[in-house]
Order: C-alpha cells, then sequence, then structure tokens
C-alpha cells in the first residue's frame, strides 16, 4: 500500500476543542510535573482522537429500509409507548435499543429519509444507559419524523452514565436522507428508535450496530 493510500478518518469538529486540551494538559503533565503522567496524558489524547472519529459510511439505498441511528449493541428489543412530548399517542409501539459504549462510533444518523415533524429535549437523570428504565428516566432528545413513504416514527438520543452533552443538529421542518448525520452524543449513552405499524425491527439483542449502514427495520 502506498503513503497516498492511506484514507484518515475524519474527525467530528466537537472534539477538536478536547483534542486540543488533552494534548496540551498532556505536554505540560511530561514537562513539568512527571514524564510518566506526559505519557498517560497523551494516550488519554489518543483515546480523545477515537472517540471523536466520524467514519464515512455506506448507506443503503433501498427505500422500504431503516437504518441504525447508532454505532453499539442492541441492548432491547420491546413494545414500548412512544415519547409523550412527541405527541405520537399512547399506543405501543417496537422500540429498538443501541448500547453505545466509550469506544463506539457516537455521531448519530437519520434512520429513514423523511421530515422532521417534532423535537423535545427532556431533562432528567444519568443513569446507566443499557439500564431499562434509561429511557423514559435519562435526559434525552427526541426526534419525531414522517417518512418518505409515509410512516410515522421517532428516535432518541439518551444520556448516559458517563454522557452529559447531547447534541442535536436537526430543526422541526429539515427534509432528511436516510444515513444523514445529525447529532453526538459525549461520552457513554444509548440511542432508541419507535417503529410504526407497518414496519418490523431486523435485529435482536447483542447485535453489534452500524451507525448508517446496518439495516434495523424494513417494511412489512
Amino acid at each position: 500500500m502506498k503513503a497516498t493510500d492511506v484514507v484518515m478518518t475524519p474527525i467530528h469538529k466537537e472534539g477538536h476543542t478536547y483534542i486540543a486540551v488533552f494534548f496540551i494538559v498532556a505536554l505540560l503533565l511530561y514537562y513539568f510535573i512527571a514524564p510518566t503522567l506526559g505519557w498517560i496524558g497523551l494516550i488519554l489524547s489518543a483515546w480523545c482522537v477515537y472517540f471523536f472519529r466520524d467514519p464515512n459510511r455506506v448507506v443503503p439505498q433501498t427505500k422500504s429500509v431503516l437504518v441504525s441511528p447508532a454505532d453499539g449493541t442492541v441492548c432491547a428489543v420491546v413494545e414500548a409507548k412512544p415519547p409523550v412530548e412527541l405527541g405520537m399517542g399512547d399506543k405501543p409501539r417496537m422500540r429498538v435499543s443501541i448500547f453505545l459504549s466509550v469506544f463506539n462510533v457516537h455521531v448519530n444518523r437519520v434512520p429513514a429519509a423523511g421530515k422532521i415533524t417534532a423535537l423535545a429535549y427532556v431533562h432528567g437523570k444519568y443513569l446507566n444507559a443499557a439500564a431499562s428504565e434509561a429511557s423514559e428516566e435519562n435526559e434525552r432528545q427526541l426526534v419525531r419524523m414522517k417518512t418518505e413513504d409515509g410512516h410515522d416514527i421517532a428516535f432518541a438520543q439518551v444520556a448516559g452514565l458517563v454522557a452529559r452533552r447531547i447534541l442535536c443538529d436537526l430543526k422541526e421542518g429539515d427534509d432528511v436522507m436516510r444515513g444523514d448525520r445529525f447529532g453526538l452524543i459525549r461520552f457513554g449513552s444509548r440511542t432508541d428508535i419507535y417503529l410504526d405499524e407497518g414496519l418490523e425491527a431486523t435485529v435482536e439483542v447483542g447485535q453489534t450496530m452500524i451507525g448508517g449502514e446496518t439495516i434495523i427495520a424494513r417494511k412489512v
């Protein structure tokens, strides 16, 4: 492989400041406190670069499918009422939950093409994101959308034990494409997706998701 063939993974813009701070602190520790601490700081700086990576993805073009909104591991596939803040009624829907560890890519992606119809931010707790009650009790950003083929779905960015900031670039009325980047959660977290009638989950608990690529549901 030639040097020119090496492809650098992009870094999310949110990470630039964090990476710089980690690196500067590492240098200060190395030169003014103890070299050993400096090396530990450099290792943490490298992890920070790794955390904020934002790789490109090959998004499925089949119109009848939804893709995973996040990297991680499926931690639940259950029926649950949709978020009351989005005004979707109280009839239970199939909800697929994805747990993101601090080693997963944390850039979130839109699961389907369509239009954003509502957003709501809910302040809450910072329980373990893998816990079943995290979807209803943790701090979270909720998004409702109408897909290009008429399905009314929702997805949520959920904070976890370590996560203390949720970023969402979407606005009501936005037209989006399947696989579009829309936000980021720092640092460990969970993402939920609520399906509509006529859609079925195609994943199971324990399965590894690749955001923007793995098909998470399809039209029945």
